[in-house]
């Protein structure tokens, strides 16, 4: 734990600097808001200066996907501590491929293939590959070492107890994977722009999140054309009853100054209907970027 002491000091430094008032995006995100008919939660800073706007922070967020982030972050660890390599084999078998979302079983059904670490990596990030997340956490020995590995570093109150075969049990598991939305802030903060993970682990998750090709209508659905963005979605099941626990974005916006604007955009429990959910997180983003871009 003490070898952890000084990054947990910066990563508190960085959550309480002063916030500027941003009175005019707060408004405008409360605006937006009010169409998700569900709970919003943002964070939002420019990682060069820590200039930071939250809204509604202190409340609970269902992850979903979005923990596919911490996950890839614990997996780069223990590559940079030697326990794994980038491009050692994983071998994969049908067992390990159930029926789920999943583009890995789509192209290899019968399982009994070798997969490097780095491709599963980009499988469960780019592609959200509910098979690949899987197989990392069995590799890791589950969902506490990535829980563990979060809050010895300082980001927290985060809460990762569920595997995507665990969510996809019992409706009311997926609640137990939650986090306010600073905590991805300081996350991507952490795992892209500090030391703690090796360049090279950075740029193999750098490289994922920029290829991401799931919910191209949430924060990147309002850039301007060429705007790059590396980020992670969350996508719950709806019920019958029309009620969707977890519409999520997080990621890194490259302003024009060349700056990055780490966001991360939750709505939960939301009775609307997909596009309107992706078209606030759309719209928050845009605000966000506009504002960031006057300053």
């Amino acid at each position: 734990m003490r070898k952890h002491l000084p990054l947990a000091v910066f990563l508190l430094m960085f959550s309480i600097v002063a916030h500027a008032q941003h009175t005019s995006l707060r408004n405008e995100i409360n605006r937006i808001a009010a169409a998700s008919k569900g709970k919003v939660g943002v964070a939002v800073s420019l990682l060069e200066t820590g200039d930071t706007l939250t809204y509604h922070n202190q409340d609970k967020y269902v992850l979903h996907s979005v923990a596919k982030l911490a996950i890839a972050f614990a997996v780069l660890h223990e590559v940079d501590k030697g326990r794994f390599k980038l491009e050692q084999p994983i071998h994969i078998t049908k067992e390990d491929l159930p029926p789920t979302y999943s583009p890995l079983r789509d192209l290899h059904p019968d399982g009994n293939v070798d997969i490097p670490l780095r491709v599963l990596i980009n499988y469960m990030i780019s592609l959200s590959d509910n098979n690949a997340c899987d197989i990392l956490l069995k590799q890791l020995g589950g969902t506490k070492l990535v829980e563990d590995l979060l809050h010895s570093v300082g980001i927290s109150p985060i809460a990762i107890k569920a595997s995507e075969a665990d969510m996809a049990a019992a409706w009311p598991v997926q609640y137990n994977n939650w986090c306010q939305p600073m905590t991805q802030v300081q996350l991507l903060k952490l795992a892209l722009t500090s030391t703690f993970l090796s360049k090279s682990s950075r740029d193999c998750l750098a490289a994922a999140l920029l290829a991401t090709s799931t919910g191209p209508k949430r924060i990147k659905g309002l850039m301007p054309l060429g705007t790059a963005v590396m980020h992670k979605t969350g996508t719950s099941p709806t019920n019958d009853k029309g009620l969707t626990p977890a519409t999520n974005d997080v990621g890194i916006i490259v302003l024009p100054n060349g700056r990055h604007l780490a966001v991360a955009i939750f709505i939960t429990d939301s009775t609307a209907p997909s596009a309107t959910r992706d078209l606030v997180i759309a719209q928050i983003a845009k605000a966000a970027h506009d504002e960031f871009v006057r300053r």
